[in-house]
C-alpha cells in the first residue's frame, strides 16, 4: 500500500493512517520529504494527519528531520487550520534540539501561536517554546521575558505549567 491508497481509503481511521504512515518514516519505508510533498498536494484535514504522522516519528527518532523538515514546520505554523497549526508545533518541539541556531522564525511564529483562541494550538506552541529555551541558546534573552509574560497572561493551568515547567529548568540551571 501506498499513500495515495491509504489517504483514499474510507474505511481507514485517521489516527490509524497517522500510525501507518508514522511507522515507515521510522522504519524507512518512506522518507520525510515524499510525506511533506504528499502531504502539499491534500486536504487540510489529511494534512493535519500527515503532520501528526511526522510528530509521532520525531517523537521517537528526532533524528529523522534536517532543515527541510523545520522549514516546512515553520511555514505551516501559519495556516489557517488550528490542527495543523497544534501538530507543527509539536514536531517543532520534537526536533528543536537539532537546530539550536535555526529556530528563530519558527520562534516568531510559535509566540503568535501562543495567544491563538484554540488551547491545544496555545498548549502545543507552549511546548515548543519551552523544549526551545531549555536548550539555552542566543535566542533567550528575548524569548525568557516572552515566556514569562505568557506564563503571567495564560488562562489554561496546562499551558501555564508547560511555561512554568520551562522557566523553573532555566533558572535552576542558571543558579548553578
Amino acid at each position: 500500500m501506498n499513500l495515495a491508497t491509504l489517504f483514499k481509503d474510507k474505511t481507514i481511521k485517521a489516527k490509524s493512517k497517522m500510525a501507518q504512515v508514522g511507522d515507515w518514516l521510522l522504519s524507512g519505508a518512506l522518507t520525510v520529504h515524499e510525506l511533506l510533498a504528499f502531504s502539499e498536494t491534500q486536504t487540510a484535514s489529511d494534512k493535519a494527519t500527515c503532520i501528526e504522522a511526522l510528530e509521532y516519528a520525531t517523537r521517537k527518532k528526532p533524528g529523522i528531520a534536517d532543515e527541510g523538515l523545520l522549514d516546512f514546520m515553520t511555514a505551516t505554523l501559519q495556516e489557517n487550520e488550528p490542527r495543523i497549526k497544534w501538530e507543527s508545533a509539536r514536531v517543532i518541539g520534537n526536533i528543536a534540539k537539532l537546530f539550536p541556531t535555526g529556530l528563530s522564525r519558527a520562534i516568531d511564529h510559535l509566540l503568535v501561536n501562543a495567544t491563538h483562541s484554540g488551547t491545544v494550538v496555545r498548549w502545543s506552541s507552549a511546548f515548543a517554546l519551552a523544549e526551545i529555551l531549555k536548550l539555552d541558546t542566543a535566542d533567550n534573552k528575548e524569548l525568557l521575558p516572552a515566556i514569562e509574560s505568557l506564563s503571567l497572561k495564560e488562562t489554561d493551568g496546562g499551558v501555564q505549567k508547560k511555561y512554568q515547567d520551562a522557566l523553573k529548568k532555566v533558572k535552576k540551571k542558571a543558579k548553578d
